[in-house]
């Protein structure tokens, strides 16, 4: 089971962040976003189906997170969580930590944004097109 959004690299996008890394729908993108690696995001936590949220409610589920830009690949993969709702309705965040908001898809994430793949992260911060795929496991 999985979920696909597609965003929109931004020539603000840095990857620096220790812990995370976010997809957002705003249509903006500030220096201090250094966790951000898209915007305009077609499709947020709240679009997603109801049986994926439920997949991603159980610690046992494993969540993987794909992203592709301009033929650059890399994979994070963080659990699930009962406190997971998935129900933001302006962006996705994924956390190497446990804390869990309304936009956490995965806690104790094998990376985050600094973790990268650095081809990819200049991709986006060239504006290149950002495919974010969710998947459970």
């Amino acid at each position: 089971m999985q979920e696909v959004l597609r965003a929109t690299g931004h020539e603000h996008v840095s990857a620096e962040h220790a812990s995370t890394f976010e997809v957002t729908s705003d249509g903006y993108l500030t220096p201090a976003g250094d966790c951000i690696l898209g915007i305009e995001a077609d499709r947020t936590p709240a679009d997603f189906d109801g049986e994926f949220v439920e997949a991603c409610q159980s610690a046992d589920t494993r969540v993987v997170a794909t992203l592709e830009a301009a033929g650059h690949r890399d994979r994070v993969v963080g659990r699930g969580d009962p406190g997971l709702s998935l129900s933001s309705d302006r962006s996705l965040v994924c956390r190497t930590s446990d804390y869990i908001d309304d936009r956490t898809a995965m806690v104790k994430a094998d990376a985050a944004a600094a973790d990268l793949d650095r081809e990819l992260v200049a991709a986006l911060a060239g504006g290149a097109d950002l495919t974010l795929t969710l998947a459970v496991e």
